[in-house]
């Protein structure tokens, strides 16, 4: 790893790739200082969502009107970490794309990559993992013996008292040997020390061993190794075992009551698949993850996993299973919409598991997506884009949920009704508005009438509320209020809190563009009532940064501290990014009025370098504009100048409108003094300034010391009420 930029572990199924993977992102990690950053890739089926599985990995998030790629190549320019890319094998060309255009834009990546075979790219070093030594001729297990000290470790977690000493270590290295120093093919024979003599399991294997070598000679000898080692755990297994063993590979990972509700029938019943589970947990078939939402997780092991599947396809049960596995996740997702949108009435803790949960099941969904798009089931294949879309939204994973909803859109064989239709139109008219107003607008108008021709209130109301937000954005003030008023109205007569709500904080941000901030306000309230009686926190956490905003211009610091910090932490319990930088940057700007500049510069530096770190150009350049604030209340004119001049860059490079005149001239007035010369360099300076050194131009900024020292702590007092 420190000789080359991309690593790549190759070697068959079952000889520790992972595994070997892990320690060196364990050992390694200290000496990266964006740390190390692992990625799964065994799960995904669709090439495309490569970039989008790293960028959500670390935290990237799409920027409007900008490949994920090179947004991503952009945040990892300026930082130096270790990525580690799991399981490539089955997507090659696409890991092998992707690794070019990192490794060429990112001088301080280091890659290190799983796979059966080479990705062959030029900065590749390919080091083929061997298996594991099995050298001891003494009674007792040498240092170089590392396939024996796996056995003896794995039968002692399968049965405690067991060692290896002189009596057995012969059988020991014998079984070893036999499995070809393959860890996965001796965890699987060590723990069946529990109910077999070491003698016993080496005698059974060679009896399988010599039967496998009688069939298919087209697989390596250690994948036949292998094959021949899981063939002989599950021929020991009881018939229910095997039943349920070979279902388990349906899921990417599960909890035990989704193999009751997906795996269970009348051949195997639901209450018996606890103790079926823990068997083959013993067996080491089945891995326990860490928990989860107050429940134990499971896996299998990828080679493990796919004979399981075969043993499912021989015997007829596939497709059955997925379709029990697409119907549960269904049911799951479009109940989490519910319960996320407050359409049903739970604690706010409830509402947040939901999205919790799509983390845990992100694979399950992902592969069950992939399943609907190649059989052409356009229709449940939207039903679970819709029900998962608002993790999209919050996450700003647009790119992924895009790509979904498109592939469905678009397929030959789609002919979903008109209400799963428009409310996927919408869905996706949401996903596009940040990046392409104008095809969200045409998206969401499309949704709109599908909809509302259906009867389908809660997305009529998402759709209006929508276009009413288009509309303001665009300097449609009149038709954003129409659009409103339309989506309040739906939204009261469906009893629907969530739109009612969302219509309200639309109205407010529409009176408050109008400069009339008293009506404003109390719209604003009446959106943080509704939302916090449906217990829609995120609502409310959107409604209070709005308020924070309102009271700022107001003149109302304590108010706006106020409202900051309780959206503050909605947002961070949820994960949402973008706002939260947002939240951040309020915060840095009341302390900034309160003249509390430490404490300011604390809050801003977290909102921009998070800007920074998820990848948001124009977070970034209205950091560095704050920033350039803060220079003026420093007395340094030379900084802000560039500053503002390094946001202005930022800006026009997004596609994003400069900043208004009047607030320019600001910065470049404070300069005049030192001559006009001097500031047109000072500008040009700060146009030169890559994204990252502006941003540690503006955290590294320190003011000069007064003579006392004295640094400003901000307090709040009650202040007099201002219109």
């Amino acid at each position: 790893m420190y000789s080359t930029r991309a690593l790549t572990l190759c070697g068959p199924g079952g000889i520790g790739k992972t595994r070997l993977a892990l320690r060196l992102l364990a050992a390694m990690a200290a000496e990266f200082p964006d740390r190390a950053w692992f990625v799964e890739l065994a799960d995904l089926r669709q090439p495309d969502l490569v970039i989008s599985r790293v960028a959500a990995t670390l935290g990237v998030s799409e920027e409007p009107g900008r490949p994920l790629l090179e947004t991503l190549a952009d945040v990892l320019r300026r930082r130096r970490l270790l990525l580690a890319l799991d399981n490539c094998e089955h997507l090659v060309d696409a890991c092998a794309e992707a690794v070019r255009q990192l490794l060429a834009s990112s001088p301080g990546l280091r890659l290190l990559i799983t796979s059966r075979e080479p990705l062959r790219v030029a900065a590749e070093t390919v080091w083929r993992v061997p298996p594991l030594s099995a050298m001891s001729h003494g009674v007792q297990p040498g240092d170089d013996d590392e396939a024996v000290r796996l056995f003896a470790d794995r039968a002692a977690a399968s049965r405690p008292d067991f060692t290896v000493g002189p009596a057995n270590l012969p059988a020991v290295v014998a079984v070893c040997r036999a499995l070809d120093g393959l860890p996965l093919a001796i965890e699987l024979a060590a723990a069946w020390v529990r109910v077999l003599s070491v003698e016993q399991i080496s005698a059974r294997l060679g009896n399988r061993f010599a039967l496998l070598t009688a069939g298919d000679r087209s697989a390596s000898p250690r994948q036949r190794t292998l094959r021949a080692t899981i063939d002989w755990s599950y021929a020991l297994l009881t018939e229910p075992e095997r039943i349920l063993f070979r279902r388990l590979s349906v899921f990417a990972g599960w909890s035990l009551e989704m193999a009751e509700e997906v795996c269970a029938d009348e051949d195997l019943p639901a209450g018996d698949l606890l103790g079926l589970t823990a068997a083959l947990v013993d067996k080491s078939l089945v891995v326990i993850e860490p928990e989860a939402l107050g429940q134990a997780r499971y896996r299998m092991l990828d080679t493990i996993r796919e004979y399981a599947a075969a043993r499912l396809a021989d015997a007829g049960e596939s497709a059955g299973l997925q379709i029990a596995l697409r119907d549960y996740t269904l049911r799951a997702a479009e109940r989490s919409l519910a319960i996320g949108m407050a359409q049903v009435p739970v604690p706010w803790s409830e509402r947040v598991d939901c999205s919790r949960r799509y983390i845990v099941d992100e694979g399950n969904i992902s592969q069950v997506l992939a399943w609907c798009l190649a059989d052409g089931d356009a229709e449940i294949g939207l039903r679970i884009c819709i029900a998962v879309s608002p993790r999209w939204l919050v996450w700003g994973t647009f790119a992924e949920g895009a790509e979904w909803l498109d592939e469905f859109l678009d397929h030959e064989r789609a002919v979903p009704g008109p209400r799963i239709r428009g409310a996927a139109l919408v869905a996706r008219a949401q996903l596009a508005v940040a990046s392409d107003p104008a095809v969200a607008e045409a998206l969401a108008e499309e949704g709109l009438a599908l909809c509302g021709d259906a009867g389908e209130d809660y997305w009529t109301g998402t759709a209006l509320n929508l276009l009413s937000e288009i509309a303001l954005q665009t300097g449609r003030a009149d038709e954003a209020v129409a659009r409103a008023d339309q989506a309040l109205v739906l939204a009261q007569a469906a009893g629907d809190g969530w739109n009612e709500g969302y219509a309200l904080g639309t109205k407010a941000a529409i009176a408050a563009r109008a400069g009339r901030l008293r009506e404003a306000e109390q719209l604003a309230s009446a959106s943080v009532s509704v939302m916090r009686r449906i217990d829609q926190q995120w609502g409310v956490a959107r409604v209070l940064l709005g308020q924070g905003d309102l009271a700022r211009l107001r003149h109302r610091p304590g108010e706006a501290h106020d409202r900051y910090m309780e959206a503050l932490g909605i947002l961070e319990e949820i994960g949402a990014r973008r706002e939260i930088a947002r939240c951040l940057a309020g915060l840095g700007r009341v302390a900034m009025d309160l003249g509390a500049i430490e404490q300011a510069r604390q809050h801003l530096t977290r909102s921009i370098e998070l800007s920074q770190t998820t990848g948001t150009r124009i977070g970034v350049a209205r950091g560095l504009e704050v920033f350039a604030t803060l220079a003026l209340q420093e007395k340094q004119p030379e900084q802000a100048v560039q500053l503002a001049a390094a946001a202005a860059a930022l800006r026009e490079s997004a596609g994003v409108a400069p900043l208004p005149g009047a607030r320019t001239e600001t910065y470049l007035a404070s300069a005049r003094h030192l001559g006009e010369a001097a500031v047109t360099r000072l500008w040009a300076q700060g146009l030169a300034l890559s994204s990252e050194a502006a941003v540690a131009l503006a955290v590294d900024m320190r003011p000069p010391r007064t003579a006392d020292g004295d640094t400003r702590a901000l307090t709040i007092v009650a202040e007099p009420d201002a219109t």
